[in-house]
């Protein structure tokens, strides 16, 4: 059995996410081969060819392939899928994007937001918001799965030595071209990858307060921000902070709720963090059931209190 991976990368560097699908690659397939598809992107090839566990890196490299659209790049998968028992996908807006098209074109069922590996064939998988773990058995002869990343260690990205091929590209579909894309830079660690989370509710009031408060915290301990879908629908935060069902999905060392309440749909996106601390002056807010550390408070209090010992 062979599994491949479609790489997650900036045409310049490997999302770190595509490591975590190695981890899961290598539980249900003896070889792991990584397809790059980019223009100019010779150095992520290197930088996969590193990926301990991986034997082999392919790369197509095309001016068309260069925004890795969705209808060329599952072209560009179904050119290959004929080598592979195993297609894996990391569960992100581009994974969730190209996956659904090789499966229907491959006329397989989609395992989604795999989290464990159990057989070969067999996977875990969340459903109701994570509140019930489903066991699914693919009797389909290539299996098309994208991994939540969070359930998965990342391998280590150097050590291997994986050989190099380039691969004939698809021609361009057509069926959809680039206009423009906005990235938001911030100094702060990116959310999925972070290992300490801030997060910050509706309770924080206004956009103006939920930097004020949550930013101060988030810089002392060298954590990223997050937000409630609440949060977000308020203006508070921008979409691409929100946590939870609907947004990411996350599991740092450590995550910081301060007033969030706890709805079901945020429980479902940060509850696998090894440390969970809840802050909130509502004592019978859902967010203290699953809370490690749990402080009633209010935080435009508290924070700067906390703060201000972190700096001491």
């Amino acid at each position: 059995m062979t599994a491949l991976i479609v790489a997650e990368h900036t045409n310049t560097h490997l999302n770190s996410l595509t490591l975590n699908a190695v981890t899961a690659a290598l539980a249900c397939s003896d070889e792991v081969h990584i397809l790059v598809i980019g223009h100019q992107a010779g150095a992520v090839a290197e930088q996969a060819a590193q990926v301990v566990g991986v034997s082999k890196v392919l790369l197509a490299d095309a001016p068309h392939l260069a925004e890795q659209l969705a209808e060329n790049s599952a072209a560009q998968v179904l050119a290959l899928a004929g080598n592979y028992t195993h297609i894996l996908f990391a569960a992100t807006a581009s994974g969730k994007s190209i996956a659904p098209r090789v499966a229907a074109k491959l006329d397989v069922a989609q395992v989604s937001e795999i989290t464990a590996v159990v057989a070969p064939d067999t996977f875990e998988r969340p459903i109701y918001a994570g509140n019930a773990i489903a066991t699914i058995k693919s009797l389909d002869p290539v299996k098309v799965l994208t991994v939540r990343s969070t359930n998965f260690a990342a391998c280590a990205n150097t050590g291997g030595s994986a050989g190099i091929d380039r691969v004939d590209c698809i021609a361009d579909s057509g069926m959809s071209s680039f206009v423009s894309r906005e990235v938001s830079k911030s100094d702060r660690p990116e959310l999925a990858a972070a290992k300490i989370i801030v997060s910050g509710g509706r309770a924080l009031g206004s956009a103006d307060k939920f930097q004020a408060t949550l930013l101060p915290l988030a810089e002392v301990l060298g954590a990223a921000l997050g937000a409630s879908r609440a949060a977000v629908d308020s203006g508070y935060a921008p979409n691409d902070l929100q946590v939870g069902q609907t947004g990411k999905i996350v599991a740092p060392d450590l995550y910081i709720a301060c007033g969030i309440s706890g709805a079901i749909q945020h429980l479902a996106g940060m509850k696998d963090s090894k440390v969970i601390v809840a802050i909130n002056k509502d004592p019978d807010a859902p967010i203290f059931t699953i809370a490690d550390y749990g402080l009633e408070a209010d935080i435009f209090t508290a924070i700067p209190q906390l703060v201000e010992a972190l700096q001491h």
